[in-house]
Order: C-alpha cells, then sequence, then structure tokens
C-alpha cells in the first residue's frame, strides 16, 4: 500500500505556507507597503538583467489561496489517487506545478514571468497525459499548444520591451506609442490563451482528461488564472491602449456567454464545472477591461476556493460512483454523501451567487460596476443572461445528482466518514462561505459606492430565480430533442459553437501538418540536394570523374585526342 508520508507533509506545509502568506499579507495591507528584492545579474549597454520579486498584499494574498487549495487537494489525493503507482510522481509533479505559478505570482519581470509562464504549460501538459491514454494525449497536446500561443506573445512583448530599456512591466512608461500597443497585444494574447478566452477555448474542457485533484487545483487558483492576474498586474499599461480594453470587453462577454450556454446542454459533470470556470473567467476580464482590477482579484479569491470545493465534491460523486461522469446516470446521492452533497449544493449556491455566500459579494458588484459603467447595453444585457445561465446549469447538475430518483450504482455503500475526503471540502468550505465577507471588508474602501436604483440591487435574486425558471423549462420540457431544434443542441450549443473542432484544426491538426510538410520540403528536401547531401554527392561523383580521368587509360586518351581533332577541324574549317 501506498506509504502516505509524502503527501501528508507536503499537505502540511503548503497548508502552513499558505496561512503565513495570508497573514504577512494582511499585515501589507493595512500598513500599506510592499517589497520589491532586485538581484542585479550583469548589465548589456543600457539593459539591466535582473530579476526581480514583489511581495504585496495582493500577490502574498493570491499566494495563500493557491498554496491553502494545494494543500487540501494533495491531502484529498491520499484517498483519491490511492492505489495508484505512480503517486509519487504525481506529488512532484503537481509541487513543481505549484512552485511555477508561485514564480508567475511574484514576477514583475517578463524574463522571470516567461520562465514560470512555460514551466506552467509544461507541467500541465505531464498533469493532463497522467493517465497516457488516446483521450489524455490528444487533450494533453491543444492544451499544450493553446498555452504556446500565449508564450510567443510574451517572447514578441520581451522582444518590444527592449526599446524601454526594461523588462521590469510595472515600470514602463505610459504613452500610446506602436512600442507599446505591440506590447499591450501580446500581453492580451497571453492573458486570453491561458484564461482559455475565445478563440482558444477549446483547451479547458480538454483538459478535464486529467486526474480530479488535478482538475481542482489547474481550474480554480492556478493555470486559468494566470491570466487574468497578469492582466490585473498589467492593467496600468494597457490604459494607455484603450481600444484594445474594449475588444478584450467583447471577447470576454461572448466567452463567458458562450461558456454559460454550452454547460446547459453538457452532460459530463467535469466538462459543466469546466465551462462554469470559463465563465466566470469572462466575468473577471470583463471587470479588468473596465478598470475595476480590485473587483476582478476579489472574484478570482472567491471563485477559487468555492470553485476547488466544488471539483473535489465531484471527485467524490465520480470516484463512489465507479468512474461515471454522465449526470444522467448519477441517481439520489444525498442519503449516501450528506456532507458531500452539503458541500456540493454550497459551492453551487455560491456560484450562482447567492446571498451571503462568498461569490455573492464579487459577482453582484461586477454587474453592478458594468451597470454603471459606460459598457455597451447590450453586452450588459448578454451578462446578466450569463448569469441567468450560470444558475440555471448549476441547478441542473444538483437536479441530476442530488434529487432525482437513485439509479443502479453502488453508491449506497459509501459515506462520509473519511477524513481524506471531508477534511478538505470542510477547510473550503469555509472559504466558500465567509471568504466573500472578509475580503469585502479588506479590499473595498467604503468612499467608493455605487448609486444604482432599487430593483438592480435585487437583481441577483432575479437572476437566481430566473435561473431555476429556465432550467426547469430547458430540462422537464422535449422542446427541440428531435429534428432541427435537436440537431442545433447537439452539434452548436453542446460544442461550444465548433470552437475545440476548429482549434484542433487551427492549432494542433494543420501546424503539426504543416509542419511535418516543411520538414519534407526543406531539411529533408531542397536543404539535402543543395545542402550537406548534396555537396557530398556532387563531390563524390566528381571525384570518380577525376579517378577515372587520371586512370591512364589508353582507350580514353585516344577518345580525348579524337575529340580535340575533330573540335579543332571545326575551328579552323
Amino acid at each position: 500500500m501506498f506509504n502516505w508520508k509524502l503527501p501528508s507533509l507536503a499537505s502540511a506545509l503548503t497548508g502552513l505556507g499558505g496561512f503565513v502568506s495570508f497573514m504577512v499579507g494582511m499585515s501589507f495591507l493595512f500598513l500599506n507597503c510592499s517589497l520589491l528584492l532586485e538581484w542585479s545579474i550583469f548589465t548589456i549597454g543600457s539593459m539591466n538583467i535582473s530579476i526581480l520579486i514583489l511581495l504585496d498584499w495582493m500577490s502574498l494574498w493570491f499566494m495563500g489561496t493557491v498554496l491553502v487549495i494545494t494543500s487540501s487537494v494533495l491531502y484529498y489525493s491520499n484517498a483519491y489517487m490511492e492505489g495508484d503507482e505512480n503517486m509519487v510522481r504525481f506529488i512532484y509533479l503537481v509541487l513543481l506545478f505549484v512552485v511555477s505559478m508561485l514564480m508567475v505570482i511574484i514576477s514583475p519581470n517578463f524574463i522571470k514571468m516567461l520562465l514560470g509562464w512555460d514551466w506552467l504549460g509544461l507541467v500541465s501538459y505531464c498533469l493532463v497525459i497522467y493517465y497516457q491514454n488516446s483521450k489524455s494525449f490528444n487533450a494533453g497536446m491543444i492544451t499544450v499548444l493553446s498555452n504556446r500561443v500565449g508564450g510567443v506573445g510574451l517572447l514578441i512583448a520581451i522582444g518590444w520591451a527592449m526599446n524601454f530599456g526594461m523588462w521590469n512591466f510595472l515600470a514602463l512608461p505610459l504613452q500610446d506609442s506602436f512600442a507599446m500597443k505591440w506590447i499591450c497585444a501580446c500581453i492580451i494574447i497571453a492573458g486570453l490563451t491561458k484564461s482559455a478566452q475565445m478563440p482558444f477555448s477549446a483547451w479547458l474542457p480538454a483538459a478535464m482528461a486529467a486526474p480530479t485533484p488535478v482538475s481542482a487545483l489547474v481550474h480554480s487558483s492556478t493555470l486559468v488564472t494566470a491570466g487574468v492576474y497578469l492582466m490585473i498586474r498589467f492593467y496600468k499599461t494597457l490604459s494607455s491602449v484603450p481600444i484594445l480594453l474594449l475588444i478584450l470587453a467583447y471577447i470576454a462577454t461572448l466567452t463567458s456567454f458562450m461558456a454559460g450556454l454550452g454547460a446547459n446542454f453538457e452532460w459530463d459533470l467535469k466538462k459543466i464545472i469546466a465551462l462554469s470556470t470559463l465563465s466566470q473567467l469572462g466575468l473577471m476580464m470583463v471587470a479588468v477591461s473596465l478598470g475595476a482590477t480590485t473587483l476582478a482579484y476579489f472574484h478570482l479569491l472567491t471563485h477559487a476556493l468555492f470553485k476547488a470545493l466544488l471539483f473535489l465534491c465531484a471527485g467524490k460523486i465520480i470516484h463512489i460512483s465507479g468512474g461515471n461522469q454522465d449526470i444522467r446516470q448519477l441517481g439520489s446521492l444525498t442519503p449516501s454523501i450528506p456532507l458531500s452533497s452539503v458541500c456540493f449544493n454550497l459551492s453551487n449556491l455560491s456560484l450562482c451567487g447567492m446571498p451571503f455566500l462568498a461569490g455573492f459579494y464579487s459577482k453582484d458588484l461586477i454587474l453592478e460596476f458594468a451597470w454603471a459603467s459606460d459598457m455597451n447595453f447590450l453586452a450588459v444585457l448578454v451578462l446578466l443572461v450569463t448569469t441567468a445561465l450560470t444558475c440555471a446549469y448549476s441547478f441542473r447538475v444538483s437536479w441530476y445528482a442530488m434529487a432525482l430518483a437513485p439509479h443502479s450504482n453502488s453508491a449506497n455503500t459509501y459515506s462520509d466518514t473519511e477524513s481524506a475526503y471531508t477534511s478538505p471540502m470542510l477547510t473550503l468550505l469555509v472559504g466558500a462561505i465567509g471568504s466573500g465577507l472578509y475580503l469585502s471588508w479588506s479590499l473595498l474602501e467604503i468612499p467608493q459606492f455605487m448609486v444604482i436604483t432599487s430593483i438592480w440591487k435585487v437583481m441577483p435574486l432575479i437572476l437566481i430565480f430566473g435561473g431555476l425558471i429556465v432550467s426547469v423549462c430547458l430540462n422537464l420540457s422535449t422542446l427541440g430533442e428531435s429534428g432541427a431544434g435537436g440537431l442545433f443542441k447537439s452539434y452548436f450549443l453542446s460544442r461550444m459553437w465548433f470552437i475545440p473542432t476548429i482549434s484542433s484544426q487551427m492549432i494542433v491538426k494543420h501546424p503539426l501538418q504543416g509542419g511535418y510538410s516543411a520538414l519534407e520540403l526543406g531539411d529533408q528536401g531542397w536543404s539535402e540536394q543543395v545542402g550537406g547531401q548534396g555537396i557530398m554527392f556532387f563531390l563524390s561523383k566528381l571525384s570518380l570523374n577525376l579517378q577515372t580521368v587520371q586512370g591512364n587509360s589508353v582507350k580514353l586518351f585516344i577518345m580525348v585526342m579524337v575529340s580535340w581533332t575533330a573540335i579543332a577541324m571545326l575551328l579552323f574549317f
């Protein structure tokens, strides 16, 4: 049997690190101070090559959130991954993944962030293909190549940043120059790929091929939020190019709507939760594009806590159901796992924005800010519809997994007595309930308020009950199950508007085929003919001919003499 010492020790150390990070971040926030450490390595002309570490309340709280979730995931893996032959490798990969994420969090330097950024992509690929089957390999390929696009964007931004003699993006000049436009555009592309915004949304649901503990870590507080965190840190510079923020707002709004709509027609439990993550990432990006970076960071932290809890509860449901992820085949699980059911439903309600849960404090403020801003009314309306759709698919999952009559599964033989499952859930449950209230007291300043109408203040409740009605209409009615309506639901809405197909063709298949064709045409084609192989063949043939000439053959001498005589006669006569 597997020795529990390594994951338990790793869980304890990461949990302790998270607690210390929270405490130090709280003191930095109240004292209004930060710490910038710089290690200058060498200087080339006017370019200073240095390593920067930024420790302020924002980076420390984000680090604390990541470490607390990592601690819960590692302890949860004791039971979920029990019996796995490669458990030690799994723990090391998770720890490497967290270290690379921490490198991104504390790096205000392009070079150091690129190292953590690429390391995130590499380790996430190893985690996605952990089960080593065809589905995992395909998912890992689209994941690593989609994130590689963002890495290329960072590399181009590094090249353009050399015009300003620095790679510290917090100190870049605020000017609407050509170089600054290129830097901002490349940073936005990097953020879009990492946070799976359109048209790079396909990799996030595909990454569900990874083990559920990995999904709880990757899709809550680490990989997918790296793009949002980069946008928050870089917003001061992005604000110098308003047109890019406008484009980002519309892309994020469309992504959020697409994910919320697709989740209502999806049957895979983990993919529904992944699409909900995609929808919330779009909401965070909208907040960043509107200038509400504090609200985006606020929602980033609360979303990380209740989404990690949602994944852990989903993993427990999948585990006791024999690996089944189809919500249509799940039964009434509440009698068998009451604690997990309560945690699952509370995290779902927090996702919906139920008052006095964590998600309410951040989502409600973002929607109010969008309404009070000069954002296009149609875009605000799409955000409201997306929020209602969030409530719809959340109620839909709870209905199928918890409320319907039980099916023939083995869930009734399990209980919630195993501490490896319950302890991480209860830890994250505290954050899913109380983090919103605490963060709203700590982060939001009282003088900054918005004057809105009474109907807007009760809009979250209207959206929640509206989403419930939409969920009932979508799942209890048979309208559109056959004919053109059924095809529209099956082949368009439930497939993310064909984005996975387009991405697999445009990012994976055609680039790889094009690279192989270029290899055949270039390195194995013309390069062989005019390069080393071709030159070697030409010189070898020339050498053979010279050896023939130098062979003292009488026939060759006679042929040369006759040839020269014929040529001389033609020239003179």
